[in-house]
């Protein structure tokens, strides 16, 4: 793995990736949603404020870089450097906003490893009170209390 954050910073928000950046080089930084192992090449859906989009960890076009994501966890944070490109005929996400493409990772740095957290943050599984003000801090992670946040901050300034 090479430090490239040193010299790059974020260039996008991975929900904000569509058709329009296919071809471009992307960094990319947030927590990792879910991750799968599907005959030897790695998926890691990413995720930040803005949405969610899959990176693809291929051994052929990066050795280091795939062995490093067989690591990657829920919740751990990253930074990817890749290649956006559509996805396979047949494997768009029709509920996903970045739906038709994917980040064919070329880098990657874990910037922090996480516990497997106490609830899915996925905002559909119902979680106790108690649960969510013991863990607020990941509480607020959840899509529903994003969305509360961002219009707060709307409604304030």
């Amino acid at each position: 793995m090479s430090d490239f954050l040193t010299i790059k910073k974020r260039t996008h928000y991975c929900g904000d990736l569509n058709a329009s950046h296919i071809g471009g080089e992307v960094v990319l930084m947030g927590w990792a949603h879910r991750r799968r192992d599907h005959g030897g090449v790695v998926f890691v859906d990413m995720r930040d404020r803005e949405g969610l989009v899959q990176v693809v960890f291929n051994p052929e076009i990066s050795a280091s870089c795939h062995q490093e994501a067989q690591r990657i966890r829920s919740e751990y944070v990253l930074a990817v450097k890749g290649l956006v490109r559509r996805r396979p005929e047949g494997m768009e996400n029709p509920d996903l906003r970045t739906g038709e493409i994917e980040v064919l990772a070329d880098d990657l740095e874990i910037l922090n490893e996480a516990k497997t957290p106490p609830f899915v943050l996925d905002g559909a599984t119902e979680i106790s009170e108690n649960v969510r003000l013991k863990y607020r801090y990941l509480d607020l992670r959840r899509p529903e209390l994003q969305k509360n946040l961002i219009l707060r901050s709307r409604i304030a300034a």
